[in-house]
């Protein structure tokens, strides 16, 4: 973690816009810290959404099962 960023970068790592995530975590922190309200599902949501889609094969590959 880098002293400017103040968050880790793990946190950050396979965002679509890691400076949009960087500053929700940062408003969430400080929200959290003064005690108000901090709807989950909308921060939930918005971090999914903020997430890079994992691809997936067009094939799907079939394990046979050992007897």
């Amino acid at each position: 973690m880098r002293k400017k960023q103040k968050v880790p970068a793990k946190y950050l790592a396979g965002a679509k816009n890691p400076s949009a995530k960087r500053s929700e975590i940062l408003s969430t922190r400080e929200k959290y810290k003064r005690g108000e309200y901090i709807d989950i599902a909308a921060v939930s949501k918005s971090r999914a959404k903020q997430a890079k889609k994992k691809s997936t094969s067009k094939a799907k590959k079939t394990s046979k099962q050992r007897r």
